[in-house]
């Protein structure tokens, strides 16, 4: 089974807090709605205390075009990448020994906030001496599916070919895709909620060398991964591509859509491996926001301790799509485990659709 080797997180430089954001938005809104009080509820009852931002908050204040947005998102979302990059293959909490890049095989590079051909990766590779037949599977348009879509076609290359490694790479810059005037509730909502971030993940297979340079003897292995599409609901969740950018699609009905389909995906895919959710001992889940992870709670019937991790993620950092879930693997490997534990990373995205992953905790033999 391939095996997590390292993961890393990146803060973009500019952190803001919900009291500062929730100004912001009284102030852009105001004259838009006459229960703007009412509806700015959302940013303090969201259980975010603070985000980082790309760009600091007087950026926001100025009109800017796709063309200045999406510049900027390749200049800095390569440069974050590049940092996470250098920071996963040296991470101390997880290696004793730091990864050499050229022992790199794949990257798998994870973006849905920003268009670039050629696709991040290739810029990324000229800022780091990856080997040149390194291969490229860029990801688009997953969005918060992302992160656990990446690390399952990482698990997939590696069951391939067992003795490589793929890197994958989430980066998001969702607040470079801020509409100063989208007056639609979908905008303020995810004005409230979204953020942005950087974050890497080694995936091993099982005759990789690099399986030598954990630092623990207890190490997560990918058992099995499911991808799931709910016919017809486009709609649900993803952008609206427009003039001016990228508008955000964020139906009200996530959280219903996902009490009625969520559990017997769950439980199906948990059923084919002979697992049930009590035997989980970790439940690495995306925390798209408070209504989302309430819904997990209530639909799988787990426990409040299995969501401690991903609630933190969210109050220190909102939601940043793709990158969210990994901040979570972090926290979670970081923690204690047993040889045996399981755990189920989750996450839900445009399509609308669903992704899980599988992990154990296995010994270094």
């Amino acid at each position: 089974m391939p095996s997590i080797i390292s993961v890393s997180t990146f803060n973009p430089p500019h952190t803001l807090d919900q009291e500062t954001t929730t100004e912001f938005a009284r102030e852009l809104f105001n004259e838009d709605f006459q229960d703007i009080e009412r509806l700015l509820k959302v940013f303090q009852n969201g259980q975010i205390e603070e985000r980082h931002f790309a760009v600091p908050i007087e950026w926001f204040e100025q009109d800017h075009s796709l063309k200045e947005k999406n510049d900027l998102y390749i200049k800095l979302a390569t440069s974050f990448s590049t940092e996470a990059i250098k920071k996963c293959l040296i991470n101390d909490h997880f290696l004793k020994k730091s990864i050499d890049i050229k022992n790199i095989d794949a990257i798998v590079l994870v973006s849905s906030s920003g268009m670039s051909t050629p696709s991040l990766d290739a810029r990324i590779m000229n800022n780091l001496p990856f080997t040149s037949h390194t291969k490229r599977i860029p990801l688009w348009g997953l969005g918060c599916a992302g992160g656990a879509a990446g690390i399952s076609r990482a698990y997939e290359y590696c069951r391939a070919y067992p003795e490589e490694n793929v890197l994958v790479v989430c980066v998001e810059l969702c607040s470079l895709t801020f509409q100063r005037n989208d007056r639609s509730k979908s905008n303020l909502v995810g004005t409230s909620l979204f953020a942005d971030g950087i974050a890497c993940a080694v995936i091993a297979g099982d005759g990789s060398s690099l399986i030598s340079h954990l630092k623990t003897p207890i190490r997560p292995t990918i058992v099995a991964t499911q991808s799931t599409l709910m016919p017809n609901s486009e709609d649900v969740m993803g952008w609206d591509v427009k003039d001016s950018g990228l508008h955000v699609v964020f139906s009200r009905d996530i959280p219903t859509i996902i009490k009625e389909w969520l559990e017997p995906n769950v439980t199906g895919f948990l059923n084919k491996q002979d697992i049930s959710i009590e035997q989980l001992s970790a439940f690495i889940a995306h925390p798209g926001g408070k209504k989302v992870l309430e819904a997990y709670k209530d639909t799988l019937q787990i426990s409040e301790r299995l969501l401690k991790q991903s609630k933190e993620i969210l109050r220190k950092h909102g939601n940043m799509s793709s990158p969210t879930v990994l901040y979570v693997l972090e926290k979670i490997m970081l923690e204690q485990h047993n040889d045996g534990d399981y755990g189920l990373m989750a996450a839900l995205g445009p399509g609308f659709c669903s992704e899980l992953v599988l992990v154990t905790w296995k010994g270094v033999h």
